[in-house]
């Protein structure tokens, strides 16, 4: 019985027009009955300071330019989906646990938030998947070659001076 009544109860709210409205943005979706958006609603309510920006875009610089300063200035850097902290697919996770193995100062940027960087990135590294690790301004690869480079100790050795900086 309760099983029933859950069931029917459900249905009833899942069929409300208000859970199917179509009044948001465009790239609105459903699951579950929670919406997500994959754009960002142009509230006239919401006052710009609390808009997002795409800090990006208004640093003047081309995107190239930033990949070429991501990787110069940064002596590991990896461009992920996620960060590193909360990696959002498999190879990401894995490059982030190898690379936190030798406690060096890890750089990244989520390529899920900007495609444009994530295609600036591949014809940067003419690599076409992701992560991609730079190790002192070189592209080392993805998670597999850096899984392969820490069982061989080739990346103790690549990276050994920069976790002696570090400290």
């Amino acid at each position: 019985m309760a099983r029933s009544f859950s069931s029917i109860l459900l249905k009833s709210v899942a069929a409300l027009p208000a859970a199917r409205s179509s009044a948001f943005a465009s790239g609105s979706f459903y699951q579950h009955g929670m919406r997500f958006s994959s754009t960002i609603p142009s509230d006239r309510d919401t006052h710009e300071d609390f808009r997002p920006t795409n800090k990006l875009e208004s640093s003047g610089l081309s995107l190239k330019d930033i990949v070429e300063k991501d990787v110069k200035d940064n002596p590991v850097m990896i461009y992920m989906k996620g960060v590193p902290d909360f990696p959002q697919c498999g190879f990401s996770s894995l490059a982030v646990r190898v690379l936190k193995l030798y406690n060096v100062p890890l750089s990244s940027r989520n390529i899920l938030e900007d495609p444009e960087i994530k295609s600036a990135v591949k014809a940067f590294s003419n690599w076409p998947t992701f992560p991609q690790i730079f190790i002192k301004g070189e592209f080392v690869g993805g998670s597999d070659i850096i899984l392969n480079m820490h069982q061989t100790g080739e990346l103790k050795e690549k990276i050994k001076d920069i976790a002696a900086d570090s400290k």
